[in-house]
């Protein structure tokens, strides 16, 4: 059974991997401290990503079933690529969170972490919840940090999922939707979208000082390298010396 290996207990660095072998190495230089995320936009249908998250499974120790830049025309396959496989985590929009929450109750998976994407609104302690295939081409749907983090509980997630962070900018909006998740008795957040290692560690600080029980940044084109479409080890042992410092 997957679980995501939380340093101290408290902080996991979400990334994506080129292939097996450059996952495995991402595990290595992350202590373990890692999940990896697999997009369900690159498969054509639910059965090649189940197909292809087991062959990763076999080798990586947690994995994460992305969505693909947060695309709201992915919670379909997302939720039935994890149902079928039993990862660690899977991303979910807010409005897709609720049926990925059935679909593994269905296949009787406990294991899997289940988040709900919100956005931020450039207000302190609102956000759009407004996430679905429908409802993201509407009218924004705003609500309080408060009401979103209740309502992702309701849904059966487990985290919010706060994107697009756009690197430092969001950092009061972050905050206040942190300290709500402490404040309603949600564990976990997951800042994620324009995070670099020059921003990574006041965006997990942000987090952790808020009082969060556990914090998964999300750190992808960043740290790939364009070239090889590597996902660069010198990174990782980066982000690690980085997550321990702020947990000294």
């Amino acid at each position: 059974m997957q679980q995501i290996n939380f340093y101290q207990q408290r902080v996991a660095l979400n990334v994506l991997a080129k292939d097996i072998a450059n996952a495995c190495d991402i595990f290595q230089a992350a202590e373990g401290h890692a999940v990896v995320g697999i997009i369900s936009a690159q498969f054509d249908n639910v059965e090649q990503g189940v197909t292809e998250v087991k062959r990763w499974m076999e080798q990586v120790p947690a994995i994460s079933v992305g969505l693909g830049a947060g695309s709201a025309k992915q919670f379909y396959k997302a939720a039935m690529i994890a149902a079928a496989t039993a990862p660690a985590h899977v991303n979910q929009t807010f409005t897709g969170c609720g049926f990925a929450a059935g679909a593994l109750a269905a296949r009787s998976v406990t294991n899997t972490r289940i988040n709900a994407l919100i956005s931020p609104t450039g207000t302190t302690g609102r956000v759009i919840i407004s996430t679905g295939v429908s409802s993201s081409q509407g009218e924004p749907a705003v609500v309080s940090c408060d009401t979103a983090v209740r309502m992702i509980q309701d849904l059966g997630g487990q985290a919010a999922k706060f994107f697009p962070m756009g690197g430092l900018a969001s950092l009061p909006e972050l905050k206040a939707l942190a300290e709500s998740c402490v404040r309603n008795g949600m564990t976990m957040i997951e800042p994620t979208g324009g995070i670099d290692l020059d921003n990574f560690q006041p965006i997990l600080e942000t987090c952790l000082e808020a009082g969060v029980e556990q914090v998964m940044p999300h750190i992808y084109s960043s740290i790939i390298d364009a070239d090889s479409g590597r996902t660069r080890i010198e990174d990782m042992a980066k982000l690690l010396e980085l997550v321990k410092a702020s947990l000294k």
